[in-house]
């Protein structure tokens, strides 16, 4: 299995990127999982200019990610909210699994609508460094609960 998370920020070396480090290489044992942080100048100059502008930015870099043939999942606060049992049935019978973290502004509706899933990981607003934390733990969490791992008790 291969789990991709594609996120809206700049890479970074810092106690969260340490942590999400240490998920992954423990999630190793049972899928393939790879971070792809995503940030370039016309994020950047669109970010300032407005958020209709914001999203169409981010819809144009995650749309080439959006693959037929794997599990398209968003994160958004408008998503179905869902306890860590139901995350990790998304494990089930998928090869290749694909989350989006939106950007500052969130998502446009036509990029949602060509997902296959949309989630929330919590009302919460939380900080992208955060939320992506949150998800590559859930990921380890659902992985460990499909594999009866103890970790989830």
């Amino acid at each position: 299995m291969k789990i991709n998370i594609y996120s809206i920020m700049k890479p970074s070396n810092d106690e969260f990127d340490k942590l999400t480090k240490e998920f992954i290489k423990m999630s190793l044992k049972y899928a393939k999982v790879e971070i792809h942080y995503i940030f370039n100048k016309k994020i950047a100059k669109a970010q300032t200019l407005s958020e209709d502008e914001a999203k169409k930015s981010y819809s144009e870099v995650y749309e080439p990610h959006l693959k037929n043939s794997s599990l398209n999942i968003a994160l958004d606060v408008l998503g179905k909210k869902i306890d860590s049992f139901k995350f990790s049935k998304i494990f089930d019978n998928n090869s290749e699994i694909n989350f989006f973290i939106g950007g500052a502004f969130g998502f446009e509706k036509e990029f949602l609508n060509k997902c296959d899933t949309i989630i929330s990981l919590s009302e919460l607003t939380m900080a992208h460094k955060i939320a992506h934390l949150v998800l590559i733990e859930q990921v380890f969490r659902g992985l460990c609960i499909k594999n009866n791992h103890p970790y989830h008790k």
